[in-house]
């Protein structure tokens, strides 16, 4: 049990390490990066949008890596990519030199997720893998809360920020090493084939989560900037809101309780719902600080709760694979990001705010038409019955 608890532990930190601190940081820091390397806001665009294509590139890396490499070898993988990324943006001098740090960075989430699903698969018994993999999805929001207190105890100083996170992942990389399992035994073949996307529920699980992932952006890419312009936010004040939205996004730490209780198919409409609803509340920003504020966390807290049923929703439908139950949805939530950051800009630019909001508001909507509906609850397991999976060590 405590060498379970010693791998949940580790993989909570690698996901604040490579989503918190990796990729959604530079969001936080861009303002201060861009008046320091003289970037425009389309190099600074282009340069957010390659950490979304190494994700792409990582999940891709793990589905053919799997089998062949270890789990163990891909999360210190992903930690390395994390720590030498960050490390990167530390030195860059140019926009080029910033898109490579930024991108290597990128790599790591894309790392991330699939090996841990199938560590957790393996250690942990059935019952415990949806709480676990539900608090391990956590960590996302925990990297968010840590990257913008110490945006504001740093005080612009963003170069020192991206040292001290390096220096947090090679820690966290190392202790990977120690918690993360060597070897896993499987009882199916681990080759990848075309034939499994047509798996019942599979294919409404991959439209959903490329709205999701799409309709995300416009508060993930563009939202400090909503703020700025339409509520008069200082950097301080955005950093502070960026707290508030990574604390309210920790309850995700529970989406495995609320869907052993309600039901996968609910919750996900619920999460869903909730994103429409913060991304649409953005709109009332120049009304009210206070409605920006409710906005954020209300969006906050929707994402991680909606991204982990998306997680547990995957491997309830690839039991026998479950880093490619992971790897699928957040493959597809990554493209919709992708796509959705120079749409929404091109929205925002013709249409103003509250249309573009609207818009990616309604594209939430869809995504939960479209969410599967027959995952229902999870079967009942007797904790510390086993695992289907075992460990040689």
């Amino acid at each position: 049990m405590r060498r379970g608890i010693n791998l949940v532990a580790a993989a909570f930190a690698l996901t604040a390490l490579s989503y918190g601190l990796a990729r959604f940081a530079y969001g936080l820091l861009l303002p201060q990066i861009r008046e320091d390397l003289a970037l425009s806001v389309s190099d600074a665009g282009w340069i957010g949008g390659s950490a979304f294509a190494a994700y792409c590139v990582g999940i891709v890396a793990t589905f053919v890596g799997s089998g062949k490499v270890s789990p163990r070898g891909l999360t210190v993988m992903a930690g390395a990519a994390a720590s030498l990324g960050m490390g990167l943006i530390v030195f860059a001098a140019s926009g080029l030199a910033l898109g490579c740090g930024v991108a290597l960075a990128g790599l790591s989430t894309g790392l991330t997720s699939p090996p841990l699903a199938s560590a957790v698969a393996a250690r942990l018994s059935e019952c415990d893998r949806p709480r676990a993999n539900g608090f391990i999805n956590a960590g996302t929001a925990a990297g968010i809360v840590f990257s913008g207190l110490a945006a504001i105890l740093a005080a612009g100083q963003w170069r020192q920020l991206y040292a001290l996170f390096a220096l947090i992942g090679a820690g966290v990389t190392v202790w990977l090493w120690f918690a993360v399992p060597r070897r896993v035994e499987h009882d199916v073949e681990q080759d990848f084939s075309l034939a499994t996307l047509r798996r019942p529920g599979v294919p409404s699980l991959c439209a959903s989560a490329f709205l999701m992932g799409m309709a995300s952006t416009a508060i993930w890419t563009f939202g400090a900037d909503i703020l700025r312009s339409e509520a008069g936010f200082t950097d301080q004040s955005i950093a502070w809101t960026w707290i508030l939205l990574g604390a309210a996004g920790i309850s995700g730490c529970v989406t495995g309780v609320l869907t052993g209780r309600f039901g996968v198919a609910r919750i996900q409409h619920l999460a869903l719902a909730g994103i429409a609803l913060g991304t649409l509340g953005l709109a009332g920003a120049s009304l009210s600080p206070l409605y920006a504020l409710a906005a954020m966390c209300l969006f906050g807290a929707a994402y991680i709760v909606s991204s982990g049923v998306y997680l547990l929703q995957g491997i309830n439908l690839f039991p026998d694979r479950p880093d490619l139950g992971l790897g699928i949805p957040f493959l597809l939530l990554a493209i919709g990001q992708t796509v959705g950051t120079p749409v929404f800009g091109a929205v925002l630019e013709t249409a103003g705010v509250i249309v573009a909001l609207s818009v990616f508001a309604a594209a939430a909507c869809v995504a939960m038409v479209l969410s599967p509906s027959g995952s229902g609850r999870p079967r009942k397991q007797t904790c510390g019955s086993g695992t289907a999976q075992r460990l040689r060590s």
